[in-house]
């Protein structure tokens, strides 16, 4: 499967856009729609700006070549697209690692679907504090993850 244009939407909307390098909650040097990095080298501090066009494409790139991949290489079910497109805004966000060890996923492959749904939601911190776009995030993917 692929990431559809609702799936992009929503990561661009609690990614949002930067044209230059910034440190995200987790101290990580980001840019553009939270891209970390540019075909395998790190995001730093020193890197010039990016267009908008420019940070869709990377955005893009990145969930069709990592995150949309992983997903269908560890969840072993079928999924509606709003559940993968949920699961790869999760993972863009996360890190495949922490989809790969989740009981989230754990669940999904059990077909233990309103467990999984609640898994989301244990997913708010950053640096050990309950962070507030975190929250909002968890809580409209497992809202798509049952539509």
């Amino acid at each position: 499967m692929l990431i559809s244009k609702k799936g992009l939407e929503l990561i661009k909307s609690f990614e949002g856009f930067m044209s230059h390098p910034y440190l995200d909650v987790a101290m990580v040097p980001t840019i553009g729609y939270g891209t970390t990095h540019y075909h395998h080298r790190a995001v730093t501090l020193n890197d010039q700006d990016i267009s908008e066009s420019t940070a869709s494409y990377l955005l893009r790139t990145q969930v069709d070549e990592t995150y949309g991949k992983a997903v269908n290489h560890y969840v072993q079910v079928p999924l509606t697209q709003n559940q993968f497109d949920a699961l790869v805004s999760f993972t863009y966000n996360l890190g495949v690692g922490a989809l790969k060890s989740s009981t989230l996923l754990r669940d999904i492959n059990s077909g233990k679907i309103a467990e999984a749904y609640n898994e989301f939601h244990k997913w708010t911190h950053a640096n050990g504090k309950v962070v507030r776009g975190l929250v909002a995030r968890r809580k409209k993917e497992s809202e798509l993850f049952l539509a």
